[in-house]
């Protein structure tokens, strides 16, 4: 079922609402829900949500939360993985992850869901890029391809096993080949 986006006026106004299942998302005045996740996306979410924290979380250099409400740039957006540099997680004053996201991610991950089209997800990943995230990963598992978005204004189509670009200080080798495989379960 295709939603017809809601006009708010502001994200002060959004952000009063209650929350929905699965998410609702507030970008140019339009509020928009979230594609049901299924199979494939769920599979590909979890998988990514690991291999960058089994890289990145034990030097503390970066953490992958899957869908986190990032609020920033007059928007409030949950992409479907958002990975933070550890200095810049938000913490409470004892310490503890914060709640309340207000700041870009530094690499945001969407990927498409059946039917879905691309312009909502690669409309968030632009949002991101253009307020300070270094990359951008539009996965589309119908064609078994990843398009990248560096903060270069970049734009790159990966297929096959040629490797992944991922973010600085993260030694994680990754092609679209090996992460479209995890969806084989033999």
């Amino acid at each position: 079922m295709v939603q017809t986006p809601l006009k708010l006026t502001t994200l002060e106004a959004f952000l009063q609402q209650p929350e929905t299942k699965p998410a609702s998302e507030y970008m140019s005045q339009q509020v928009s829900q979230k594609p049901m996740p299924q199979g494939e996306h769920s599979l590909l979410q979890v998988g990514l949500c690991k291999a960058i924290d089994q890289a990145a979380a034990p030097e503390r250099i970066a953490k992958a939360f899957s869908e986190l409400r990032c609020v920033f740039g007059g928007a409030a957006i949950v992409p479907d993985i958002s990975v933070f540099r550890w200095p810049r997680i938000p913490r409470t004053s004892s310490g503890r992850i914060a709640n309340r996201f207000e700041q870009h991610p530094d690499w945001a991950i969407e990927i498409l869901s059946p039917d879905q089209a691309q312009t909502r997800p690669l409309e968030k990943l632009l949002h991101c890029v253009e307020h300070g995230t270094e990359l951008g990963w539009l996965l589309d598992p119908e064609n078994d391809s990843i398009l990248t978005l560096s903060s270069e204004s970049q734009l790159k189509l990966y297929r096959g096993s040629e490797p992944l670009p991922v973010i600085a200080g993260i030694d994680l080798a990754l092609s679209a080949e090996e992460v479209y495989g995890w969806l084989r379960l033999d």
